[in-house]
């Protein structure tokens, strides 16, 4: 059968070993708390709901709070976006939604930790699933 398949969809086999999408990048820097950008930065709560353009960002309710990863250095006419993590209404969630969301979007309720490193941004970070 696989070699069937092969033989009629040569481009399958690795197209199905392919589980995401590297999209364009937002930023070439980013401020973080720490040089591999795992700690928390701060708790943000949303001031209004956000719909996600594309897969590199989080949907957001207004009121939902978001944990603060890394603030994204604006480049020319960019906007500034932050990554996080919103968590659902249920606690269910306990790994939460990562991704990016426009920074006046929300306003930061508690600094954890002050984002002082500048790292430079890689094709992970802009990489959808």
């Amino acid at each position: 059968m696989a070699r069937l398949l092969k033989l009629f969809f040569p481009g399958l086999v690795a197209v199905c070993a392919v589980h995401g999408i590297f999209m364009d990048r937002l930023a070439s820097k980013k401020l973080c708390a720490d040089d591999e950008c795992v700690y928390t930065i701060s708790l943000a709560r949303a001031q209004e709901d956000y719909n996600a353009p594309d897969c590199r960002f989080i949907n957001v309710k207004k009121g939902q709070q978001i944990y603060v990863y890394s603030k994204l250095v604006k480049e020319n006419q960019a906007g500034e976006f932050w990554s996080g993590s919103v968590y659902g209404d249920r606690h269910e969630d306990e790994m939460g939604t990562v991704g990016y969301f426009p920074s006046n979007l929300v306003e930061e309720q508690h600094v954890y930790q002050e984002a002082t490193k500048e790292v430079p941004t890689t094709d992970i970070d802009f990489f959808c699933e």
